[in-house]
Order: structure tokens, then sequence, then C-alpha cells
């Protein structure tokens, strides 16, 4: 979920502090998807660029990145964070923001792992402090349910949160793909967003995702919301890949009897 504060009267360096993701786990979405990264799989969503205009403000993200390892079946763990480059006086130059630590688990497996109904998931952590911004920390908790028919995938996201600023904030998403056998499936997604006592956000995103292998995809989208009474916009192009990783264990093993071999 975003962190939008589009309001009049605060000071243009919440435009930055504020239009981050505490849970973009699933790119070019603001909500997710009920599914985790295979265990011993490291995942990687990393946004290339992302230009944002909110009023007279303007501000580019470069890079947004996530990471994702599933260290166990069913539960990934995640790290997050984005750089954010201000073009407008009174907002910060440069900063790191977004930052947060979170676990995801499936609850329930269903479609996304290919077996009957629907896939239920959580995912739950602490927002952390940023760079030269976001000074606070917070923590959020979500649910998520996912339908995946030949024709079309549905996610739903809610999400509660205490936002680093202290203030209390829910989120309501609905994201749906096309086929998932496409190469390349249209997505769309829709949300709303309150954080309580200052802002309303109420958004829409068009795209697409590039499935360039089973491991790597691609994806591109735009993006319209109202924020209180004003109108936003923005542009998000990224790529996720995953790979497995060498466990340490193994690892340890490998090295010791390769060392052994050539004594």
């Amino acid at each position: 979920m975003r962190w939008v504060r589009g309001v009049a009267a605060l000071p243009p360096a919440l435009l930055l502090a504020c239009w981050c993701s505490t849970a973009q786990a699933y790119r070019p979405f603001d909500g997710t998807d009920a599914a985790v990264a295979e265990t011993g799989e490291l995942e990687i969503e990393f946004g290339a660029l992302e230009y944002l205009r909110e009023a007279a403000e303007r501000a580019l993200f470069a890079p947004n990145l996530r990471i994702n390892y599933g260290f166990v079946p069913g539960w990934e763990a995640v790290l997050e964070g984005e750089v954010a480059h201000g073009f407008t006086p009174g907002i910060p130059g440069t900063s790191v923001v977004g930052n947060g630590a979170f676990l995801k688990g499936v609850l329930r497996e269903g479609s996304l792992q290919e077996k009957p109904g629907p896939s239920v998931a959580t995912e739950f952590g602490v927002l952390l402090p940023g760079v030269n911004d976001e000074h606070g920390a917070g923590a959020s908790l979500a649910g998520i349910l996912s339908q995946r028919w030949d024709w079309a995938t549905v996610h739903f996201n809610t999400q509660v949160a205490l936002t680093r600023e202290q203030h209390a904030d829910y989120f309501l998403d609905m994201i749906i793909e096309g086929p998932h056998d496409w190469t390349v499936r249209p997505v769309a997604e829709i949300f709303y967003e309150r954080d309580i006592g200052l802002f309303r956000t109420r958004s829409a995103l068009v795209g697409a995702i590039w499935q360039v292998r089973d491991n790597i995809a691609v994806d591109f989208a735009v993006r319209g919301a109202r924020v209180n009474d004003h109108t936003a916009g923005e542009i998000r192009t990224g790529v996720t890949f995953a790979f497995g990783v060498t466990k340490g264990p193994d690892l340890l093993s490998r090295l010791f009897l390769h060392g052994t071999a050539d004594k």
C-alpha cells in the first residue's frame, strides 16, 4: 500500500514520505497475491523507474526494490525500500523511503498453488524509518484472498496499519489479471485507502505483465488517483525474477569436501 499525503495544507515534503509501498509484493500493484516464494528461492522485485506527479509536485523513484526469500514451506521473509528523488523545492533531493520488513504466509493453499478453491494468505511486519525522510516506525497486517480461473485471476486485499506518523490507516484493494497462460496478460487494479484524519485515496491502475520465462516477468502500468481534492498520476516499470539459492549448511559442506579433496 502507498502512503499518499496529498493534503494542500501539509508541507510538500510529505509527498515523498508518504507515497511509498508497505506491502507491494506483486509488481506493478499496490496490493499483492496469496502466494509466496518457494522454499530456498530468492525473488527480486526491481522497480527500475517510477515517475509520480501529484498536483504541482514531481518525484522519481529509482530504484524500487523488494526481496522475498522462501525460508520454510508456505512462508517468506520480505525486505523492501526505494530511493526517492524530489524535483520540487522543499522536497528532499534524495531519500530512502518505504522501508519495511515483513513475513508473508499462505494460510490456505488453493488455485494459486494448483489446488481447488481460493488461496488465502497473510502478511504482517514493521514499517521502518527512512533516510532523510520518514523518521518514524509503524506496523501493518494484511489479509489476501486469490482465485484463479482459466479466463482470469482475481486478488482481494485488506490491510490495517499504524503509520510512521502514528495514524490509523486501512486499505481495500482488488487486482484483476488476464489469463495466466498468456505470455502478455493485461492487468488492472483499484484500491481505496484512508489514513484516519489525514487523507483519502481512490486509485485505478491499468497495465500489462510480460512473462518472459517462468522465473522472469516484466511489467508496465499507468495509474491515476484522487487524493482528497488533488489528482495524481504515476508511471511504473519494472522486472521480477527468481532463482534458487544455496543454503548455508550445503555451502559449508561443499567447501569442506572440496577443501579435504584438495589435500
